[in-house]
């Protein structure tokens, strides 16, 4: 059934639902309503009534890569659908529908344990299932679009039901259909065609080493996904902070693009300049790069610095962190975030482009730039 949590009446604005626990980055965010959708039947009525009243809304998943204003004067409705089903299944692949509201890491670690391969390097990821086509999800050399064959979803604007193919996801990196018409779709399912032969993928940073570790103490000599997805898990748990000791959003800067022309400029002033070379649809090398953001920061001399209270991850530079739990706002973030953008732009020439959905105090949503 669908839940209508009722403002707490000892809050300051006590007309208002204080929703800070909803998001990871533990921003204070005071919202006018906050709606619970666990069956698929209360969609279509739920925006038909928003709708009728002319209600500003916002769908929030588990709140992972949203930045959240102080106040927040629209609805937040958030698809907290459970379940898993096997669509299909032969002796290569199999193919699962998962609701939305499923946990991400979860699923990575159910899939890889049953012998069905293809999201082990996107382990700990915090997200649930809906959120991970919006923004692509990615680590170590492999996107959600590589397994995703469909997603299901609702069409706010139109009040209609789409099953939408790969190619209608208009996905690229870190971005989609659903991020670029943020706002207009509510994901109910994803839909994965996963393998059942074991193609590990171990070619970013020390994932190989870490994986062959496991291998060796298993007494084998080759590497198995679940090899693979161990290693990515330790190798993230020594790097970045769980959101319930240290809260954040996770990679809160995008790997830039750049032209290898630019690159090779810096790499005579920087040797050690972290980068990847990009390829396009077919596999072929293109004429651009992509450059590790961390690495820029962590040089700039940002690596546990910004603008308290909201800092770099001493650890990851990547990682912003909140540093004063349901007290900092998403001003804070804002002044953080262009202290290391102007930083890093000064001293390597490249602009950082946030990855988190930024949200108005209307419940209008843009990029954070």
């Amino acid at each position: 059934m669908t839940n209508f949590f009722e403002p707490n009446p000892a809050q300051a604005n006590a007309s208002y639902v204080d929703i800070s626990a909803y998001n990871t980055m533990a921003l204070a965010c005071q919202a006018k309503q906050f709606i619970r959708l666990t069956h698929l039947s209360d969609i279509e009525p739920t925006f038909k009534q928003l709708a009728a009243h002319q209600q500003a809304f916002i769908v929030l998943s588990n709140g992972s890569n949203i930045i959240l204003p102080e106040v927040l004067d629209a609805v937040v409705v958030s698809p907290s659908l459970q379940g898993k089903t096997i669509l299909s299944e032969d002796s290569q692949t199999i193919t699962l529908e998962v609701m939305a509201g499923e946990d991400w890491h979860t699923l990575v670690v159910d899939t890889v344990h049953q012998g069905w391969y293809g999201l082990e390097n996107l382990a700990l990821i915090p997200s649930w299932v809906g959120g991970s086509p919006v923004q692509n999800i990615g680590a170590y050399g492999v996107q959600a679009e590589d397994v995703i064959d469909s997603v299901k979803a609702f069409h706010i604007p139109s009040l209609t039901w789409h099953h939408l193919s790969k190619s209608d996801c208009e996905f690229s990196y870190r971005d989609s259909l659903f991020k670029q018409q943020a706002g207009q779709w509510l994901i109910t399912s994803v839909i994965f065609t996963l393998s059942k032969t074991a193609k590990p993928n171990t070619q970013y940073g020390d994932v190989a080493k870490v994986a062959q570790h496991y291998a060796s103490q298993a007494g084998r000599d080759e590497v198995t996904p679940v090899d693979t997805m161990n290693a990515i898990i330790d190798i993230r748990q020594s790097k970045l902070p769980d959101t319930n000791d240290l809260p954040n959003c996770g990679s809160f800067f995008k790997n830039p693009i750049v032209a290898k022309s630019q690159v090779d400029q810096l790499l005579q002033s920087y040797p050690n300049l972290v980068h990847y070379p990009v390829k396009d649809a077919q596999g072929n090398l293109t004429d651009y790069c992509k450059v590790a953001a961390g690495w820029l920061i962590d040089q700039s001399g940002l690596k546990g610095k910004g603008i308290a209270p909201i800092l770099t991850h001493v650890k990851q530079a990547l990682v912003l962190t909140n540093h004063a739990p349901n007290v900092a706002t998403q001003g804070d973030v804002a002044k953080s975030m262009q202290f290391i953008q102007e930083t890093v732009l000064d001293k390597f020439g490249i602009k950082l482009e946030a990855e988190p959905v930024w949200i108005e105090s209307d419940g209008s949503i843009r990029q954070a730039h």
